[in-house]
């Protein structure tokens, strides 16, 4: 065999084997197995605080992760793990997990059905009148305060990695959540932006917009066939 012979069955001899270690390392990270039961070091199972379909518990305040962008929660688990984001029960669950278990559960949580976007109840109040609506679909710009919908889309669908669905999720955990950029234990959002916008909202407020997306007429509905 000449040497430009043994340099490429070298070369594809490195790249078979690096191809067996990828599937190697993906198998090893079950997501559903991980979901389910936990990965057996530290890890418990995700569907404990989470819910068995991914759409959390509302009455905990254990957000929902179905549908979400795979990014987003792959940046999430390695702020736990990091501390970047402070939370005293996912960051030694994040840590548990190897960066393979965690994006194959990224991946997981957002190949589930997402929230349907949130519309305004005509049996509700009037937007001028009901404060949530105002802040959701309009914002207050005498604040600076844009509507949550020009970043996290309409009905608070969510918009690619970097600005997640609202729809659907739990009021105590999206009130938490404004709670937290407001007192600057939580900053790990781009360029800082949920810190100036809760900074400008009153406790009142924080808690209407959160129930606006969270209340009954903003639950996921189910789709006709």
């Amino acid at each position: 065999m000449t040497e430009k012979g043994k340099i490429s069955a070298t070369c594809w001899l490195a790249g078979a084997l690096l191809a067996m270690a990828g599937s190697a390392g993906a198998a090893g990270a079950d997501a559903r197995s991980i979901v389910q039961q936990g990965n057996g070091h530290g890890a418990p199972a995700c569907q404990a605080c989470h819910g068995s379909d991914g759409k959390g518990l509302a009455a905990a305040g254990y957000p929902r992760l179905a549908g979400l962008h795979p990014d987003y929660l792959h940046k999430q688990l390695d702020n736990f793990a990091s501390g970047t984001r402070q939370n005293a029960v996912m960051r030694p669950i994040a840590e548990a997990l190897s960066p393979v278990e965690r994006d194959a559960i990224s991946l997981y949580y957002g190949g589930l059905p997402a929230a349907a976007p949130v519309t305004a109840d005509a049996s509700a109040s009037t937007a001028a009148e009901d404060v949530g609506t105002v802040l959701a679909t309009r914002g207050r710009w005498s604040q600076q305060v844009p509507a949550c919908e020009q970043c996290h889309g309409p009905g608070g669908v969510g918009v690619g990695a970097n600005f997640p669905a609202l729809a659907g999720q739990p009021a105590a955990y999206l009130q938490a959540q404004l709670q937290a950029w407001k007192a600057g234990t939580r900053h790990n959002d781009p360029l800082e932006l949920m810190q100036h916008l809760s900074a400008a909202l009153s406790d009142a407020d924080i808690a209407a917009v959160s129930r606006w997306f969270a209340a009954p007429s903003a639950r996921p509905r189910e789709q006709a066939p």
